[in-house]
């Protein structure tokens, strides 16, 4: 049975084809020859379309689709027990109900310093409606530090490929991490642990570690303006900027937001945390229209930062 253990997060201590000649040919045989010509070129054109991107899952995106509280896919979960796991303490397995889609990427999740799943879970869902298995984990202590819950996020995705009740419905190469606070600096630890992760987002993270040069996973590092926890200045700041150049990355400072802020329901976080997790898990080009040109600041962006278009 789980605990139920507060969600705050208090301050860490340091510590075009040429035109057919009509002569000699029947009006109605040219017609049909033109359609047979037209109907072969957008076959070729749907497979070689399908041969791009043999992981893109769900229909065309619209800022509405991706701003939305839910996405196409019906989503069910199921809970893990931190008595049938190790290396994590359990968590919550959210996945697309459907198996006519073929797999799906797959996502694990950390909460932050003191907190529980509950104060993440609602990004579960979310993702998974969009095409994504989900998994938010409860840390082994609600103490551990970015090291240690970048271990668990890499252990829960190895129990959600190999050992998990919806294993067969993931594609276990196409993976990827996120976290909150300390679980943020996780996913960095995760991601420079494990350079076969496709993608990793860092929400308003917090590690003493500021400099990650070598880092081979597309990361998308997102800051609050008003973060007095992991102010961007001396975290998500400076974990951007030290990012190789040649890696495929992005900043976005939320605007009139706090370190708390993902903690709830956020349409920003999830429209641009949905379309890097298609873009580079999915490697789903039609995401690519949300993230370049860049998107400019607003109501609920501060800034962003990014290196466009993206290469991989």
């Amino acid at each position: 049975m789980q605990q139920h253990r507060s969600t705050a997060s208090p301050t860490p201590t340091p510590g075009t084809a040429p035109v057919a000649r009509k002569r000699h040919r029947p009006f109605t045989a040219g017609v049909v020859a033109l359609l047979a010509v037209a109907g072969l070129s957008t076959g070729m054109t749907t497979g070689a379309q399908a041969a791009d991107n043999p992981y893109e899952r769900g229909p065309a995106p619209t800022t509405a689709s991706i701003e939305a509280v839910r996405g196409p896919y019906a989503v069910s979960q199921t809970t893990v027990s931190s008595l049938s796991v190790s290396g994590f303490d359990g968590g919550t397995i959210y996945y697309p109900t459907t198996t006519s889609d073929g797999t799906f990427g797959a996502v694990a999740i950390s909460p932050g310093f003191t907190a529980t799943q509950s104060s993440i879970a609602w990004l579960g869902p979310r993702l998974a409606s969009q095409g994504f298995v989900v998994i938010t984990i409860d840390t082994l202590s609600t103490l551990d530090q970015p090291d240690s819950r970048g271990r668990q996020l890499l252990a829960a995705l190895d129990y959600l490929t190999q050992r998990s009740t919806v294993r067969n419905r993931i594609d276990s190469t196409r993976l990827g991490v996120m976290g909150h606070s300390m679980g943020g600096g996780g996913s960095l630890e995760a991601a420079k642990s494990r350079p076969s992760l496709q993608a990793a987002i860092p929400l308003t993270g917090w590690n003493t570690d500021k400099t990650w040069p070598e880092l081979r996973t597309p990361t998308l590092i997102v800051g609050a303006d008003g973060d007095t926890v992991a102010p961007v200045s001396s975290h998500s700041e400076p974990f951007y900027e030290s990012l190789p150049s040649t890696l495929d990355k992005a900043y976005l400072e939320l605007n009139n937001a706090s370190h708390f802020t993902p903690n709830t329901s956020d349409t920003t976080i999830a429209k641009y945390s949905i379309s890097w997790l298609k873009r580079f898990i999915d490697n789903d080009t039609r995401y690519e229209q949300f993230l370049c040109p860049l998107p400019r600041p607003s109501l609920t962006i501060e800034e962003y930062r990014g290196n466009c278009p993206h290469t991989s």
